[in-house]
């Protein structure tokens, strides 16, 4: 028992009955504490986490849908254009490249015309995924074209079958078909 005198001037005894009543309600107060986040982390820990195994068929079948293939990492290539890194640059050089073989192709020919001629024809040129460059269609050519120089479409193939080796395009390592759209300016006097 303990003793102990109030404000007031009386003496208060302190019972352990009087203790226990005094720290229980306490005591209860953290009983419930602990029960509630033992119950939550029971319940935390019981759920069922369903892992679903992923084969690598789906994996690329998902990335594949996700992926912009109108776009590619890289151009396609000759070897004097392998170092370009930049996309804009890679793409310059190839179509260079392609428009300086086409025009050294025609001027091998040598050809003779008896009225000038200043019209521009576009190739709409594919390179294969293995490299092959195909001429998908050439536009319309003017009559006064084709009458000066009725052998150019054969001309244009044939410089297109000449073209040195070219490395495809690629989107993310994938070798890919890509078209281009070039211009040829055929000018003679």
């Amino acid at each position: 028992m303990k003793r102990s005198l109030l404000e007031n001037g009386e003496e208060e005894v302190k019972t352990p009955f009087s203790l226990q009543k005094k720290y229980c309600g306490k005591y209860k107060k953290g009983i419930a504490r602990w029960s509630f986040f033992s119950a939550l982390a029971l319940i935390l820990i019981s759920c069922n986490f369903e892992t679903k195994k992923i084969s690598s068929e789906e994996v690329l079948e998902q990335e594949s849908k996700s992926l912009n293939w109108k776009e590619v990492d890289e151009y396609p290539a000759f070897e004097e254009c392998q170092q370009e890194t930049e996309l804009i640059a890679a793409r310059n050089c190839f179509e260079t490249a392609v428009a300086k073989n086409i025009y050294a192709y025609l001027e091998q020919q040598q050809p003779v015309v008896s009225k000038s001629i200043d019209d521009t024809i576009y190739i709409y040129l594919e390179v294969t995924k293995t490299g092959k460059p195909e001429i998908d269609s050439i536009s319309a050519i003017d009559s006064t074209v084709t009458n000066q120089l009725p052998k150019i479409e054969n001309w244009l193939r044939e410089s297109i079958d000449s073209l040195p080796k070219i490395y495809p395009a690629s989107k993310r390592g994938i070798p890919v078909s890509t078209a281009f759209k070039m211009p040829i300016v055929i000018k003679a006097e």
